[in-house]
């Protein structure tokens, strides 16, 4: 499966598991280290490893397994590593201190919401 499209995918997990504000940013055009990050919040560490488990088990369905995974331990920030797309599950006051977003700024970022899961049912 092509970067973009796990990306979009990833993202759609994080939304059936009712996580918040979720990012897809495109750093093609940054860094050859990854293609996509996909942020999303959690308003408990139980939902983080929520989220998270359901990542996990969700890829290994369509032969898509996380190469790293970090994060585990705390459930502040979960980072689950597919090489070309890298998912980052944060509790708001780690997001917030971390600002991912602000340190990428210069990537195209793609807002995912609720009504775009909802369109393509």
């Amino acid at each position: 499966m092509d970067s973009k499209k796990l990306a979009a995918k990833l993202a759609d997990m994080i939304l059936q598991k009712k996580g918040l504000d979720i990012l897809i940013l495109d750093l093609r055009k940054l860094t050859n280290v990854t293609d996509f990050f996909v942020i999303g919040t959690a308003s408990s560490d139980t939902q983080v490893k929520a989220i998270a488990d359901f990542i996990k088990e969700e890829t290994g369905k369509i032969d898509e397994s996380p190469w790293h995974k970090e994060g585990y331990s705390n459930l502040k920030w979960v980072l689950m590593d597919f090489v070309n797309v890298v998912v980052h599950i944060f509790l708001e006051d780690s997001r917030k201190f971390y600002n991912l977003e602000g340190l990428w700024a210069d990537a195209e970022i793609k807002e995912v919401s609720d009504e775009e899961l909802n369109e393509k049912k």
